[in-house]
This record gives structure tokens, C-alpha cells and sequence, in this order.
């Protein structure tokens, strides 16, 4: 039975982290840039097992998501940059002073209130109302600015006009198209895509799990369309695009 205290078990971690480090060829070689790779995918792997309900898999998915906030920290020491220490430190500070309604004598009504007040703190750090991760997925990138707008009141008042906005985005996409102007057509697309995740946020859909889900049905439904062409011994490379609509159609009237 191991009896070691977290804190014991969090020093193991940063050991294991160092020694990898000093002594395996491929963790020797990661820098920030190499490892943010890994840090994207582990972050959707823990994503995954939340939309899955996978709730054995995510503690193993956590854990390799946590190992890697301990190896960027290894690297950082080594340049002396900063301390995993230090990362905890600020963190600390950070929650603490930006929930002053739980540490100290500023009271809220509601969730919204906490977050206009975190908006407010941040602010006050001369963090702007946009001050986002660009490097979020481009649908959850563009919810979160609209939110960030939403919280200072420049926002729709429902999701009518966003609705709109999509017939009218479409046809600006059309013109586009058929003045076959190239760079004016990606404009479109972005301003098109941009009012559809406006549209769904004030429904109260997430655009990115959306369109997940779509895209997990899709592949769901081709890898049985595989499945069922093995079966009867034929090659979908073979079909023509009316005899893979029959089979698709055949699947979906079989869910």
C-alpha cells in the first residue's frame, strides 16, 4: 500500500520529470515549442474522455496532462526562467485576488456577478477586454471573444439578429463567388462562420462541441459505411457518389 502524502507523490513526479530529462535522448531534446504540441493534445485527450464520459480513462488523461505543466516547468528552471514553485505561487495569488467575494468582503448575487467582477480585476491588471489565447480553436476563439464583448454589454439581444446576419452573410458570400473574388470569398466564409457561432452561443450551444459531435457522427457513420461494403465484398473506391449516397442513406435509416 503506498502511504505517501500528495506532496511526497508531487516530488516523485518532479523527480521522474528531471531524471527523464537528464538521462532519455527524446525528453532531452523538447523545448517550449516542441513540447506545446503535446500539451494541445493531451489537453483534447482530457477533453475527450469529458464529451465520452470516460471517467476511468480521464484520470490517466489528467495525469499526463499534469506531467507535462511539470516538464515545461523542468525546462524553465533550467533556464532559469522560473520554478514549478513559482507557477504554483502565482497561481495562488491570482485565484485569491481575483475572488475577492470568497477571500474578502466584496459580495455577489450570482455566477454573473463573479465573473463581471474577475472581468473587472483583470482589468484593473491593464489586461484589455479582449485579452484572449490565440491559440484557442477558431469557433471557440471566436465564443469567447463575443462573450468578452457580451460581459462589457455590446451584444446582441437575442439570437435573431445574428440569425439574420447569417442570410445576409450568405449572400455576400454568393457575390463573392460569383465575382469569383478569391481573397474576398475567405472574408466571407470567416464573417459567415462568425455570426453562425454567434447565432448558436445565444441559443446556448457551444459551437466547437457542435460541430465535434457532427464530426464524430460523420466519421461513426463512413467507418460503417466501410464495415458494411467489407461485408458484401465490394470497394467503396469502386461505387460511383450515387451508389455511396444509396449505402449512406441505408446507414443512417439504420441508426
Amino acid at each position: 500500500m503506498n502511504m505517501k502524502t500528495l506532496g511526497e507523490k508531487l516530488e516523485e513526479l518532479l523527480r521522474i520529470g528531471k531524471v527523464l530529462r537528464e538521462k532519455c535522448p527524446w525528453d532531452a531534446e523538447q523545448d517550449f515549442d516542441s513540447i506545446k504540441y503535446t500539451l494541445r493534445e493531451e489537453a483534447y485527450e482530457v477533453i475527450d474522455t469529458i464529451e465520452e464520459k470516460d471517467f476511468l480513462h480521464m484520470k490517466e488523461e489528467l495525469g499526463d496532462l499534469l506531467f507535462n505543466i511539470f516538464f515545461m516547468s523542468i525546462i524553465a528552471e533550467e533556464t532559469r526562467l522560473f520554478t514549478l514553485e513559482d507557477v504554483v505561487d502565482k497561481i495562488i495569488d491570482k485565484l485569491i485576488k481575483r475572488h475577492p467575494h470568497v477571500f474578502g468582503d466584496i459580495r455577489v448575487n450570482s455566477s454573473e456577478e463573479a465573473l463581471s467582477n474577475w472581468e473587472k480585476i483583470k482589468r484593473e491588471e491593464n489586461r484589455g477586454v479582449m485579452d484572449v489565447p490565440m491559440s484557442l480553436p477558431s469557433l471557440a476563439l471566436a465564443h469567447k471573444v463575443q462573450e468578452k464583448a457580451r460581459r462589457i454589454g455590446f451584444d446582441w439581444d437575442d439570437y435573431i439578429g445574428p440569425r439574420e446576419k447569417i442570410n445576409e452573410e450568405l449572400g455576400e458570400l454568393d457575390k463573392a463567388i460569383e465575382e469569383k473574388e478569391f481573397l474576398h470569398i475567405e472574408e466571407e466564409i470567416g464573417d459567415l462562420l462568425f455570426s453562425v457561432v454567434n447565432t448558436a452561443r445565444l441559443l446556448g450551444i457551444d459551437s466547437e462541441s457542435a460541430l465535434r459531435s457532427t464530426v464524430k457522427k460523420f466519421i461513426k457513420r463512413f467507418s460503417r459505411m466501410e464495415e458494411l461494403a467489407k461485408e458484401r465484398d465490394i470497394s467503396l473506391e469502386g461505387l460511383t457518389l450515387e451508389e455511396m449516397d444509396k449505402l449512406w442513406e441505408e446507414i443512417k435509416g439504420g441508426e
